[in-house]
């Protein structure tokens, strides 16, 4: 359990994908994290890709970086609704100042686009965002796990292992 002690925020909106859900969720809490589901709002169920649910368990106006070791940020087609969130975005940006761990799979690069936060970075991400990424200043490259600084990018669900073991080292 080498992440005892360690609160991790899970972003949460609809559609977002399952597998980059729930994998990072249980791993993470199986290695001693406190992991929180946080959405707009707390208590609230919303809905993958699939139509799997998820109850978020904390509000996004519950949280702030100083609260959190880590956030992971799910694909799917969530990141789209969340970066409408102008606290989320926030969040993101303030753990970037405070050089805290973010972890962004998938469609995911579009929060950390819309949080400023990517440029002049080697980044990767699922391959139909990447002119988003070039444009948003990124240096994008076609790798299961990218580590720049405390920002951690994959490219899909398949690439979970790889980042999974990236963040609980970037944690330990």
């Amino acid at each position: 359990m080498t992440l005892t002690n360690k609160t991790i925020a899970i972003l949460l909106e609809n559609q977002y994908q399952e597998l980059e859900v729930w994998y990072p969720y249980y791993r993470l809490k199986e290695e001693g994290a406190e992991v929180w589901l946080v959405a707009p709002e707390k208590g609230k169920e919303y809905h993958g890709k699939f139509g799997y649910p998820a109850m978020s368990e904390k509000s996004i106006d519950e949280i702030a970086a100083i609260d959190l070791d880590a956030i992971v940020i799910p694909g799917g087609y969530a990141p789209d609704y969340m970066r409408r969130n102008k606290k989320m975005i926030e969040l993101v940006r303030d753990m970037d100042k405070n050089n805290k761990i973010i972890a962004a799979i998938c469609h995911a690069g579009w929060m950390l686009a819309s949080a400023d936060i990517v440029k002049g970075k080697r980044i990767t991400s699922f391959f139909a965002i990447k002119d988003d990424m070039v444009h948003a200043g990124a240096n994008w490259v076609d790798e299961e796990v990218v580590r720049n600084g405390n920002i951690i990018t994959s490219r899909k669900p398949e690439d979970l292992p790889a980042f999974c073991r990236t963040m609980i080292s970037a944690l330990s």
